[in-house]
């Protein structure tokens, strides 16, 4: 089993304002190979690992790290924010260069640099060598990109080579809780009171803000407050989709094929998400979902400005919609286009969606998520723990539980499906369920587009 070893004892840097707690300072006395911070949401989890990378960077000269999602662009507006605003004192060397979005490396004085890459770019990620490993949302990867990374630690700077990460709970089944349970990883199973944000160590007491965010964690239901708020590894009981694998239902942007039709399809919103999914249909007949709107407490009318300017060049045959008249109307007016209604039986709709998460006759399903569809993430679901994206709410749709225990699969719980409404309203366009007919509007650019 693997075993924890202090670190050399060296004083920390004045000007750091960071102090850990529980599992937050085993993370940073913790000298093995692997180790992931895993439990609710808010911990602290990703400050407490980038602190750990801001440390080993200025204790040993020369060291080189790596800060990594599944994808680069996704660490611009997480890992990156947090790194540049509360980890890096303010005006440190390191700062220097590129914007966030831009940027490829932190430099430091002493000679150490931290690489920043995404695992959509391998060849970049792969082609150096490091020291210290830092796997943001960790459970985003599969297990063969873990082991991967773990052959990239090489570099020799620092008396140890290892590789760190954090996720919220998933299910039971993840590679991540398997490798755990085997000893090849030793997870920290993290609390709320690790986080000094949270809670006040010194009065022994919930903070204001630790209050206030616990009274919202509190109100999540079903397997997302079981992962979210308890810090279980749960199975989502009574899943509508069942079928449903991220290893294979989400790929990468470089994945799409050619699309040859396009839909827009809306769920509207305003204190609940305004959703608009692009699909995009291949030669074979299946669908990706390639870009997202999934937003709060915006109009309709301003977001059909944010739709028409993420749509230039495309060739958009219809656009399906929720059956409110109000809202139909002033997208319509908004975006000049006519909209159809979409066809809502809720069980033969997810009959259909069903069908298609599974496996056709060549291996391969008929629906795809796009990793990094989304334009712009809504921080107000983010902090309270909601989806704030279609393929987020697939694990929390599900069928409600019967005074039996089990879950009575007539319809879904009416909450958080509003991405899966939209889904549902696709994929019963696409295999031409219920009566209304698409209306087909005339090219406005080439018949193929393929979303790079």
């Amino acid at each position: 089993m693997l075993q924890a070893q202090a670190l050399p004892t060296r004083p920390l840097p004045q000007h750091r304002p960071y102090q850990p707690f529980g599992r937050m300072r085993d993370l940073l006395l913790y000298k093995g190979g692997e180790i992931m911070l895993a439990g609710p949401a808010g911990t602290g989890k990703s400050r407490a690992n980038l602190e750990k990378v801001h440390l080993c960077a200025e204790r040993y000269p020369g060291m080189r790290a790596l800060i990594v999602r599944k994808t680069r662009v996704s660490l611009s507006q997480t890992g990156l924010v947090t790194l540049e605003d509360h980890v890096l004192p303010e005006g440190h060397a390191a700062l220097a260069g590129a914007v966030r979005t831009h940027r490829s490396a932190y430099r430091y004085p002493n000679g150490s640099e931290i690489v920043i890459g995404g695992m959509d770019n391998p060849v970049k990620v792969m082609s150096a060598e490091y020291d210290l490993i830092y796997v943001q949302e960790a459970t985003e990867l599969a297990e063969s990109d873990w082991e991967q990374l773990t052959t990239r630690l090489r570099n020799g700077r620092m008396p140890y080579q290892q590789i760190i990460g954090d996720c919220n709970p998933g299910p039971p089944t993840h590679w991540i809780k398997q490798r755990a349970d085997r000893g090849d990883l030793l997870m920290l199973d993290t609390r709320h009171q690790d986080n000094p944000v949270l809670y006040d160590h010194k009065r022994g007491e919930w903070s204001e803000k630790g209050a206030e965010y616990l009274t919202r964690l509190r109100k999540l239901t079903g397997v997302r407050k079981r992962r979210l708020y308890d810090g279980e590894w749960a199975a989502a009981e009574g899943a509508v989709y069942e079928d449903f694998d991220r290893s294979i239902h989400l790929i990468d942007r470089g994945q799409v094929p050619e699309l040859r039709r396009r839909w827009r399809v809306h769920d509207f919103g305003f204190t609940n998400p305004y959703v608009c999914q692009w699909w995009g249909e291949d030669a074979d007949g299946r669908l990706y979902l390639y870009r997202e709107i999934y937003f709060t407490r915006r109009l309709v009318e301003d977001h059909a400005k944010t739709i028409a300017r993420h749509s230039v060049g495309e060739r958009i045959e219809a656009d399906i919609c929720d059956h409110d008249a109000e809202d139909r109307a002033t997208l319509e007016r908004h975006l000049g286009v006519r909209t159809t209604t979409a066809y809502k039986a809720i069980s033969t709709g997810i009959e259909a969606v069903q069908s298609r998460l599974r496996p056709a006759g060549d291996g391969k399903p008929r629906l795809y998520f796009v990793r990094d569809a989304l334009v712009e993430r809504d921080d107000r679901l983010a902090d309270e723990g909601l989806p704030w994206c279609s393929e987020q709410e697939m694990d929390s749709y599900a069928y409600p539980t019967g005074q039996d225990g089990k879950p009575r699969k007539e319809e879904p719980v009416d909450k958080d499906n509003h991405g899966m409404d939209a889904m549902r309203y696709m994929v019963a366009a696409a295999d031409k369920l219920g009566s209304p007919r698409l209306t087909i509007r005339p090219a406005t650019s080439s018949s193929a587009y393929n979303p790079t």
